[in-house]
């Protein structure tokens, strides 16, 4: 059996298809899994163990050999977790047997001639894994959402053994955390005096060396460099020195992450590292990681949000104070830990 999995969006949207993903194969193991994703993300492919074969779909391309190697897949089983103008050519292209996306999309006349198969899932109404995870069941695949399958990502040795020794050259030889303030974004960002306070609570006053991770992205890099001017202690920089393997393996070796709802968010999910996720611009009931290592924060609630709900409203990340993030630190990494 061939299936051919599409998944067009960003990185924190693949990471949350890995437990699908994960199903997949669990189910169909003599099945051949292709997966179609964007270039930006390909870098996640070494860690991802149940795809046999991956296409890239290159923006600013006329991808003619994606085109091609779609067209001659012999397909039996399309599943398209995207949704959008491009992934229905994609389907169509595929010439599986049978389609399979979400219900939403028969309300693009355009798209959905597509597909011959249609699964009633919102994900505004559940978290996006199980969103995600609902898209099998017309292949007799179900889950239990209270223990859904793992997000399985796993670095390769080699990167493994290059980040320890990244480590090590920056002197970091027990706990530290990584902050990632950055994204593509804007509206997601804290203030740059904000994430300084933090940074130099947990090196000054915890004795937690801090390492500063993030793309190179000149508008990420002109906010991390705000940030930078508001230091009053040195963390460590690997911003646009660390491919997304290397961010992996980083964030697995964490004792903390702070960020907000980007990929490191769903990367510490994947290895259950201590995360707190500062959420405002985007909804924690269908983004927040689950573990219970994992403390999520919203402005107007004074300490970890515990109820999640599908109507909450967008609130400006402005209004977190720095007060509430250094507690949810506390409760993490209290202060006697680092202590002999």
């Amino acid at each position: 059996m061939n299936i051919l999995v599409l998944e067009l969006k960003r990185i924190g949207d693949l990471i949350l298809t890995l437990p699908a993903l994960h199903a997949l194969k669990a189910a169909f193991p003599e099945a051949r899994l292709t997966l179609c994703l964007l270039e930006g993300c390909q870098g996640l492919l070494p860690g991802i163990p149940t795809v046999d074969e991956a296409l890239i779909y290159r923006r600013h391309s006329l991808n003619t050999e994606l085109l091609s190697r779609l067209a001659r897949g012999k397909y039996d089983i399309c599943l398209d977790f995207t949704g959008n103008d491009r992934a229905a050519f994609f389907a169509l292209l595929s010439g599986a047997r049978r389609r399979i996306t979400f219900k939403h999309t028969r309300r693009y006349p355009h798209r959905a001639w597509a597909y011959n198969e249609f699964v009633d899932s919102n994900v505004v109404d559940c978290h996006t894994v199980d969103h995600h995870l609902n898209l099998l069941a017309p292949l007799g695949i179900r889950h239990d959402a209270a223990t859904p399958p793992p997000i399985e990502l796993t670095p390769p040795p080699e990167t493994e053994r290059q980040t320890e020794e990244r480590l090590a050259e920056l002197g970091i030889k027990g706990p530290f955390a990584v902050v990632h303030p950055g994204t593509a974004r804007a509206e997601k960002y804290w203030e740059p005096g904000k994430w300084a306070a933090v940074i130099d609570h947990c090196q000054g006053q915890l004795g937690l060396p801090c390492v500063i991770t993030g793309s190179n992205d000149s508008f990420e890099q002109t906010h991390l460099a705000a940030i930078r001017a508001h230091l009053h202690t040195a963390p460590h920089d690997l911003s646009g020195k660390i491919d997304l393997m290397g961010l992996c393996a980083i964030i697995r070796r964490a004792s903390l992450l702070l960020s907000m709802d980007s990929a490191p968010v769903h990367i510490g999910a994947a290895f259950g590292t201590p995360q707190i996720a500062l959420f405002g611009q985007t909804n924690p009931h269908v983004w927040r990681p689950r573990h219970p290592r994992a403390i999520i924060l919203y402005p107007g609630t004074p300490g970890p949000v515990t109820h999640f709900a599908p109507d909450t409203p967008i609130r400006p990340l402005s209004e977190l104070p720095i007060e509430t993030v250094l507690q949810a630190i506390a409760l993490l990494y209290p202060a006697q830990t680092h202590l002999p």
